[in-house]
């Protein structure tokens, strides 16, 4: 019998079909939660401590598109997770003059780690911003913090000016008067990719058939959904009801569309995340989605 799979994933509301896939449809593997996000689990796959991560799309692109060509780097993308853009908000401390995101140019930036999606969509939020102009002159100071709850520290005790996480995992500290929003930014492509360390291990089929399900079960019990994410996750029952209505899953996980990777690469390229034009979604890819 085989061994079960090392799964890492990010411990937010997006994880909920994960969990019905492990409690509820026999999926072979150990989940490993990576509070931290998907730069700690890219560091993760290539010391050989997990052999799935399941983050953020820009985060695993990123990571391949520091090697030369987008090849040998650790890991190749093998599925799609989520099929709707993710909504980064843009927060800075409560008591903070900085009022919009026109006053962040030059500022510091909080990042969970260098190549995570924190610290990819602050460049492209400076690309959409026309701030990349000069070549060499960093549009931020990055401030790499780890963890969301030192984010959120950060931008109270002027550690940093801004950072950037996903609304719903935000808003919560909004509410609460923690943190205050001046912004957003989505992203331009499908935000969730399921990558392995070696696309032709035989267990994957099995992991996709048990996630596919779990999405599954989540889609037609919304109410149970909201129940655990507002119970076992950091969100309330109200934030759990509408962010169920902004998020859709797809039917089969498995493989990832070479035009999704493609446009990923090109506007990493021109936000100045993935240097040079060698990068190449086919090196990428471990499973392709026609």
């Amino acid at each position: 019998m085989s061994k079960p799979l090392r799964i890492g994933f990010v411990p937010e509301h997006f994880s909920t079909p994960l969990h019905y896939a492990s409690t509820r449809f026999a999926l072979a593997a150990t989940l490993v939660p990576f509070p931290s996000g998907t730069g700690h689990m890219i560091t993760a796959l290539r010391a050989n401590e997990i052999d799935v991560g399941i983050g953020l799309t820009e985060g695993w692109v990123a990571g391949l598109g520091k090697t030369s060509s987008g090849a040998g780097g650790g890991y190749k993308i093998v599925g799609t997770y989520v099929d709707t853009p993710l909504c980064w908000a843009i927060s800075t401390g409560r008591d903070r003059d900085l009022r919009d995101v026109d006053a962040l140019k030059g500022g510091k930036m909080g990042v969970s780690r260098i190549g995570s999606g924190s610290y990819v969509m602050g460049f492209v939020l400076a690309d959409s911003k026309g701030w990349l102009k000069t070549p060499g002159e960093p549009p931020f100071e990055v401030v790499p913090l780890q963890t969301f709850a030192k984010l959120r520290e950060s931008v109270n005790d002027k550690t940093a000016d801004f950072f950037m996480w996903e609304h719903f995992t935000s808003k919560k500290y909004y509410d609460n008067g923690e943190i205050k929003r001046i912004g957003e930014i989505y992203t331009p492509w499908s935000s969730w990719k399921i990558v392995a360390k070696d696309e032709g291990d035989e267990r994957l089929t099995g992991m996709f058939d048990s996630i596919n399900k779990g999405i599954k079960y989540f889609e037609e019990h919304p109410d149970e959904s909201v129940q655990y994410i507002s119970t076992h996750l950091d969100y309330s029952e109200g934030d759990a009801r509408e962010w169920l209505k902004t998020v859709q899953f797809p039917h089969d996980v498995t493989g990832v569309s070479h035009t999704t990777i493609g446009k990923t690469i090109e506007v990493l390229q021109k936000a100045g995340v993935i240097e040079g034009n060698e990068a190449k979604a086919s090196n990428m890819i471990g499973i392709s989605k026609h």
